[in-house]
């Protein structure tokens, strides 16, 4: 990739690695200093992050909704201007991957184990009232069917895609369409120029590449313990430290094979495997629903979304104000914690797309795909609930196992519950590839064309956070660590918030130009 004429080459060289002299020992250093306090003391620690992670949910709840509407309200202004005819790469480029593929790469990069995770858990959880109901309706009526299903989608739909689609953006406009480092501090040069190589960029990178570490380590212990649970109802294996440490094994060797080909081969070929057989599960729930009744479901899910997206996105009127901490502020915080590992890779794919069509395909397509999903799922859960059947009927007792729980209620529940774990092995295979290859790039100054065992060096450095809190601090450990994640998010919407004039100051300037 071409590098900007005033970007010194701040490479360092040793053991075949090609790595930021700064940005990498800094970054490994904070990764391991964090978790071995995790590890002194998981309890202490856990509580300790938790307690600063419910001050900044309840005291900075605004600024974190105002900035997810903001992102959202900024790709459809750039989609609709004159702006979005701007392509990433300059007027010449072409596009590198076919629709279907380039879709199916973002969206496992960007939730489709959180789909897997709480999509029959967070409905369930909304209609039955815990902790409270979305705009404190009634729960267990009809009312709160509306509301889960609206709140779903609203937690699932637009405003997480416009996270990452406008770090994208920012990356992107600036790495190919300026020739500057694929990094997040290479977005400071309208601001401050060539001090974006400098102390304070490195320190952005830094940052980026911590948040992104301790996110897919995070989400990969917890795809461990919800894999191990699902294994244990269907096989009847144990549930506990071997099952979940196989499950990160097999996750850390595909995604190390995957990495070691590249995005051309091993994560393609992945995503689009992953993609059929999540159109193959959700095909599957939505004929056991009945097309018609499924049909049905997914139209008055799509209307009560449009009905509660304004008083959802409302941060002063809300007055389900523990739902509202809980989950939707929550839900922001997190989406942003994934701001950095999602959007860099959503650009290093997207070259030669504009920006109208990374709106409609970043932002709107996956915003679709979770009506859809959400409808079979969610929706059929609710369904059970209101039929009494099975143990959803009182409630999420267990995250972990509500998938699992409504599955057991349909045909071929053994099959399709098999599947979700050969979906919850290759959907984390496909975060984890995609995020080692964006941590390494952020920690090599940019580079793309790093040696590939170096790509292969943040796979295992992920998987080993993961494992080491896992067996060592347990829950404990793990919980810590995401509360931990919760809490850069914060910092990193400020920068957000920093970043994004300078990116609207240059797109103008060349629109002018």
């Amino acid at each position: 990739m071409k590098q900007h004429d005033s970007t010194p080459d701040r490479g360092l060289e040793f053991l075949g690695l090609r790595v930021h002299r700064t940005v990498f020992p800094l970054a490994v250093a904070l990764i391991v200093l964090a978790v071995i306090a995790a590890l002194l003391d998981p309890v202490g620690f856990n509580a300790h992050v938790a307690r600063l992670r419910g001050g900044i949910l309840q005291h900075f709840d605004s600024f974190i909704m105002i900035m997810g509407n903001l992102f959202v309200v900024l790709c459809v202004v750039l989609a609709l201007s004159p702006l979005g005819r701007v392509r990433l790469g300059g007027p010449q480029a072409t596009p590198q991957f076919g629709f279907v593929s380039w879709f199916s790469m973002l969206f496992a990069a960007g939730m489709g184990v959180g789909l897997l995770y709480w999509g029959v858990a967070e409905p369930v959880a909304a209609y039955t009232g815990w902790p409270d109901t979305p705009l404190n309706v009634a729960p267990r009526t009809p009312a709160a069917a509306h509301a889960a299903m609206g709140s779903a989608l609203f937690h699932w739909g637009l405003h997480p895609w416009a996270v990452y689609l406008v770090t994208a953006l920012v990356v992107g406009y600036f790495a190919y369409n300026k020739g500057l480092p694929f990094a997040m501090s290479s977005a400071l040069s309208p601001l401050i120029g060539r001090r974006h190589a400098g102390p304070i960029g490195q320190g952005v990178d830094i940052f980026t590449v911590v948040l992104t570490t301790f996110g897919l380590a995070t989400s990969l212990g917890l795809g461990a313990m919800q894999s191990a649970a699902g294994m244990h109802l269907v096989l009847g294996t144990p549930d506990g430290l071997v099952m979940q440490g196989l499950f990160i094994a097999a996750v850390c060797l595909t995604a190390g094979y995957s990495v070691w080909t590249g995005i051309e081969v091993g994560i393609l070929r992945l995503s689009n495997l992953n993609m059929a057989l999540a159109i193959l599960l959700l095909a599957f729930c939505a004929v056991g629903m009945g097309i018609g009744a499924y049909l049905t479901g997914l139209l008055v899910a799509l209307v009560d979304y449009a009905r509660l997206i304004l008083p959802l996105s409302d941060w002063r009127l809300r007055p389900d104000t523990d739902w509202y901490h809980a989950w939707t502020v929550y839900y922001w915080a997190w989406w942003c914690s994934w701001g950095p590992l999602v959007g860099v890779f959503i650009a290093r794919v997207s070259r030669g797309r504009t920006i109208r069509q990374m709106v409609g395909v970043v932002m709107v397509a996956p915003a679709a795909f979770a009506a859809l999903w959400f409808t079979a799922f969610g929706g059929g859960a609710i369904n059970q609930v209101i039929a009494g059947k099975g143990p959803l009927t009182g409630g999420v007792q267990d995250v972990n196992m509500a998938i699992f729980q409504f599955l057991g209620q349909l045909p071929l529940s053994a099959i399709t519950s098999l599947l979700v774990v050969l979906l919850l092995v290759i959907f984390t295979v496909t975060s984890v590839d995609s995020g080692a290859l964006v941590a390494d790039n952020l920690a090599s100054n940019g580079r793309t064309d790093t040696p590939r065992p170096q790509r292969v060096l943040w796979v295992f450095l992920i998987g080993l956070v993961a494992t080491t809190l896992l067996v060592l601090g347990g829950d404990a450990g793990l919980k810590g660590l995401q509360s931990a994640t919760i809490v850069m998010a914060l910092p990193y919407l400020a920068l957000m918030a920093v970043l994004i004039p300078g990116f609207i100051k240059a797109l103008l300037q060349d629109h002018r130009r």
